[in-house]
């Protein structure tokens, strides 16, 4: 530990430099698991910002997946997110040069699946028993303000840049397929409503053809903002909605909601980007759930038939996009005198099995770091 100095204002040498957080931090985030393997995006300041898709196997081995010069990044919203998707080993991204869609098989390059038009994709989720991607698509080639849609695209390459499934509303996020492959989830909202005013949740079939029949509103409206519709395994659709003034956690059953844990709390974010998640499932009837809390973010497991509510003592203040694998959870955490990383923790007790990836080697000294205090104003 450093002694103590006293220097005047505006003259103390700080050990911490823009120069030492650029050259040795990298920005971590969309975690995607495959089978056993675990993905995820590493934003790197030293390659020009380009985000690099890496893959951990189950030997604790990682390498980068996506070979330079490309850039897993997606433009659609102008925000991004949700740039890429894995199944059975094969990766789909949104090239950032480009945004064209392309198909990553092991141990070949890259291949272009969308023509050379002014398209862009994010959100995909794959299909593999039609073989097609539900995703977003954003279509700058007409004149004026971009449209937006859901399409399916043909895995095995689509000249066309995809089929339009929905259409007409200004914005789409999050299609989300049930385990069984016959119902797709979806949100759509409107301007002047950012996700955050007002949103709705649709679920429809998904016909012998690929299209999308009998459509119904789930929930939501102009004035109710949904977040994160999800399949639980045994294929009930889970939700989060602000209806009563908080983001709490919904499920729907038999054409009704039933809310999970009401509390004066947030299950849910601000959708500023694709891909952003709070919750997962352990089981059909466990999930794991991030929510912050007067100030403070906490991970929990819930027993929705039970309605049992454990919150785990961990020594992280901040977690994000929550995973389940074989191996255990898998999530972004942070704390304010440790640097964000991906931790794998044991699903029951939340005990930290291994740390993946730091974002950063720089670890100050105690002394150069404020721990921040939460605080209530009436």
């Amino acid at each position: 530990m450093s002694k103590s100095q006293i220097a005047p204002y505006g003259s103390w040498k700080s050990p911490i430099t823009s120069d030492l957080i650029v050259s040795e931090t990298v920005r971590l985030g969309e975690v995607v698991l495959d089978g056993t393997d675990i993905y995820w995006l590493e934003g790197r300041p030293a390659e020009g910002g380009r985000n690099v898709i890496v893959r951990r196997t189950p030997d604790g081995r990682t390498r980068d997946v996506l070979p330079a010069p490309f850039n897993a990044r997606t433009r659609v919203h102008e925000y991004g997110g949700g740039a890429y998707t894995v199944h059975a080993g094969v990766v789909y991204f949104s090239n950032f040069a480009d945004q064209r869609l392309y198909r990553l098989e092991p141990g070949s390059e890259p291949e272009p699946l969308t023509p050379e038009k002014a398209l862009r994709y994010a959100d995909g989720v794959v299909d593999p028993r039609r073989g097609v991607m539900f995703c977003v698509r954003e279509d700058h080639t007409g004149a004026g303000e971009a449209i937006n849609t859901l399409v399916s695209l043909n895995l095995a390459g689509d000249p066309a840049g995809g089929r339009v499934l929905v259409s007409g509303n200004d914005f789409y996020a999050t299609p989300r397929l049930s385990p069984d492959g016959r119902r797709l989830a979806w949100l759509t909202w409107n301007h002047p409503n950012m996700p955050w005013d007002g949103t709705e949740l649709w679920v429809a079939e998904v016909l012998a053809d690929g299209t999308l029949g009998n459509a119904q509103l789930v929930a939501g409206g102009a004035t109710e903002s949904i977040f994160q519709p999800e399949w639980s395994p045994d294929g009930t659709l889970y939700f989060v909605s602000d209806r009563t003034g908080w983001w709490n956690l919904y499920r729907w059953q038999g054409g009704e909601d039933e809310p999970l844990q009401p509390l004066a709390a947030e299950f849910g974010l601000p959708q500023w980007v694709f891909g952003m998640a709070t919750y997962t499932f352990i089981s059909p009837e466990t999930l794991l759930c991030t929510y912050t809390q007067d100030g403070s973010w906490y991970l929990a497991r819930l027993a929705v038939q039970s309605h049992v509510f454990e919150v785990m003592d961990l020594p992280y203040t901040r977690f994000s996009a929550p995973r389940v694998g074989p191996e255990g959870v898998v999530v972004l955490a942070g704390a304010p005198t440790q640097p964000s990383a991906i931790v794998l923790l044991e699903p029951d007790s939340g005990a930290l099995i291994a740390e993946l990836r730091r974002s950063s080697t720089v670890t100050p000294e105690a002394g150069y770091l404020s721990v921040p205090e939460s605080l209530e104003f009436p």
